[in-house]
């Protein structure tokens, strides 16, 4: 039960600043920012929410600055829309996923690119000593 309502309340606080940012916020130092993921503590006073900037590092950096600073102001609308006792504080974490993801695809690239060369080198390739090394019955067994 408890988990339900964690995991309801991290959905409802995602999309209320998801909808928030959507709108802007009045610091120019925020970039084109999305939030992947919400995660409310057991006893629901803490919320750490997941975030991605599309942009540079620095933008990165920018952005990330401006959600600490609005973190007052978020706190405030989702507590006004949302109907519980306790408003949890709001803790904004950049999300590493798109750069894990970036990791990853170059890593496959890297992977399809040595089998394409392993593919070429077996094409051109042959066998090591005779084409077919086992005796047969029917052959003369005189070998020296």
């Amino acid at each position: 039960m408890a988990g339900e309502r964690q995991a309801r309340l991290a959905d409802r606080i995602r999309v209320i600043l998801a909808e928030r940012l959507e709108k802007g916020l009045r610091d120019p130092r925020l970039g084109f920012v999305t939030i992947t993921d919400c995660r409310v503590s057991g006893d629901l006073q803490h919320a750490s929410v997941f975030y991605t900037v599309l942009g540079t590092e620095e933008e990165r950096i920018a952005s990330g600055a401006a959600l600490a600073s609005a973190t007052g102001m978020l706190r405030s609308e989702v507590g006004r829309q949302l109907s519980t006792r306790l408003v949890p504080t709001l803790e904004f974490i950049p999300d590493a996923l798109p750069e894990n993801a970036d990791h990853i695809s170059a890593l496959l690239r890297e992977a399809q690119q040595r089998d394409a060369e392993v593919a070429a080198l077996a094409s051109s390739a042959s066998h090591a000593g005779d084409a077919d090394p086992y005796l047969h019955p029917d052959e003369d067994d005189s070998r020296p």
